[in-house]
């Protein structure tokens, strides 16, 4: 069988969700792998009584991520908001892996998704051979979680047609969706819920009417606080798709990750750590899932066109390309911070000569 290129949550983290569970003593909701607890030790990390150790999936406010858990032990939805880059697919997945082993259950939001996506389809060779029958019917994910008393998940719920959003409702409030065409309904299983994502800062952001929300718990998660903190989110993501792409460099130097790091906190904030320079800010999110992609574009030139270690020409394409989105202003506000912050600072010269010479 072929190896594939990212495993689901469940499958990765198999022996620590294990582990878990034969260390888990404390109650669960219906149908739960674990135990509210477990759930947030295996999003946070932690030490189980056997000494083994629970790698963290989250770096950030632990009280965030109770909340997000207790939510889903209730009959209301959780909506999870943020800018791009903030991890809201990544803890749903995982939120979803340790609740009910299974993450797949997915509907990926675009501005194309039909109600179909949402609610079922049909397919019509047998349609039409047939009429409207239960073997016809094609289930949508959240039918299957509904069916099987699982975790749905809804990505980027915004993006959706309004219309589209408000087929949720009832699947919400009355925890059944109604089949007309079969005279029948599915019922939600104990343990069924539903896991939404959206932001609201992407072009062709459709809003949530009042009655959706309502029927959401949501939890705004936020860019990293700290510098520290980002740079160690960065660090560890990069350490694991390195590891899953096989790529060959050296891991990269803390330094050269807390440089880029800097480099994204400053142009979001619109000012330099040390607060005497203010600075214009791009469009961009310039989120730490694009710091995670700058370095891993970095490492794989060093990789397959350099020396196998990091350095400041790796980094300046994908540092061009995370900053400039508009060729005309964003460009401006780089070629300023270059001039104003990256030139003047020590230890950055390498960096400034490499993003000039890439068209900075």
């Amino acid at each position: 069988m072929a190896e594939v290129q990212r495993e689901h949550a469940e499958r990765q983290y198999a022996g620590e969700l294990a582990a878990l569970a034969r260390d888990d003593a404390r109650p669960r909701p219906p149908n739960w792998r674990l135990s509210p607890w477990a759930v947030a030790t295996y999003l946070l990390g932690g030490t189980l009584a056997d000494g083994s150790a629970v790698t963290p999936k989250y770096i950030g406010d632990r009280r965030l991520i109770e909340i997000a858990i207790a939510t889903l032990a209730t009959d209301r939805g959780l909506l999870l908001l943020g800018v791009p880059g903030t991890a809201k697919t990544w803890v749903s997945e995982h939120l979803a892996a340790a609740i009910a082993g299974d993450s797949t259950m997915l509907v990926q939001g675009t501005a194309g998704t039909s109600e179909e996506a949402i609610r079922y389809g049909w397919n019509y060779a047998r349609l039409l051979a047939e009429g409207p029958s239960e073997a016809a019917l094609v289930p949508s994910p959240l039918m299957r979680a509904m069916r099987e008393g699982k975790i749905a998940r809804v990505e980027e719920l915004t993006r959706i047609p309004a219309d589209v959003q408000d087929s949720l409702i009832t699947i919400m409030s009355e925890k059944a969706l109604p089949i007309p065409e079969l005279n029948s309904e599915v019922q939600a299983v104990r343990g069924f819920n539903l896991i939404a994502t959206a932001n609201d800062r992407d072009r062709g952001v459709n809003e949530l009417s009042s009655a959706l929300k309502r029927r959401f718990n949501t939890v705004v998660l936020p860019l990293p606080d700290t510098l520290d903190a980002e740079v160690a989110i960065v660090q560890g993501r990069v350490s694991a798709l390195s590891r899953a792409l096989e790529l060959p460099a050296e891991p990269p130097a803390l330094d050269e990750i807390r440089r880029i790091v800097t480099v994204f906190r400053e142009l979001r904030a619109g000012v330099t750590a040390d607060g005497k320079t203010r600075l214009k800010s791009p469009s961009g999110s310039l989120s730490t899932a694009e710091a995670i992609s700058v370095v891993n574009s970095g490492l794989a030139l060093a990789a397959h066109f350099g020396d196998r270690r990091l350095r400041a020409g790796d980094v300046a394409a994908g540092l061009l390309g995370a900053v400039v989105k508009d060729p005309v202003q964003d460009r401006l506000a780089w070629q300023e911070y270059l001039e104003t912050v990256v030139k003047e600072r020590d230890g950055w010269k390498d960096l400034y000569r490499a993003c000039r010479e890439h068209g900075g």
